[in-house]
């Protein structure tokens, strides 16, 4: 039995629900990481981050390659970063929306109540 397209979705964007998870596919963007490099650049410890790796590369959204005894990770598709530029540009414009609400919610508490 197959699974509904919108549960596939669900599942995929629970897999991405993850601060460590999101800084590594970040990081990844710029190309493949060892993952001693990944260890430096993200502070948290060594058993939490090979955790995320591996739910990350269970998915495949990551892939794993061994260069002697050390392992590079990389994003598996660019569709992975372009979902993350994607991400960004939706909360920028999130937030842009919010603070010209702001604004308004600001300006509004400075001019007089309208008789009624």
């Amino acid at each position: 039995m197959s699974v509904p397209l919108y549960q596939a979705k669900a599942d995929f964007f629970r897999t991405l629900g993850h601060p460590v998870r999101i800084q590594v596919l970040e990081l990844l963007q710029r190309g493949p990481l060892p993952v001693r490099d990944l260890l430096t650049l993200i502070e948290v410890e060594s058993s939490n981050l090979s955790q995320q790796l591996s739910v990350l590369r269970r998915a495949g959204i990551v892939t794993a390659t061994r260069d002697g005894a050390t392992v590079v990770y990389a994003l598996s598709s660019l569709d992975v970063a372009e979902l993350l530029r994607a991400a960004r540009r939706i909360l920028t414009d999130m937030i842009a929306g919010q603070d010209q609400l702001l604004a308004e919610l600001r300006d509004a508490d400075t001019q007089p109540p309208r008789p009624g």
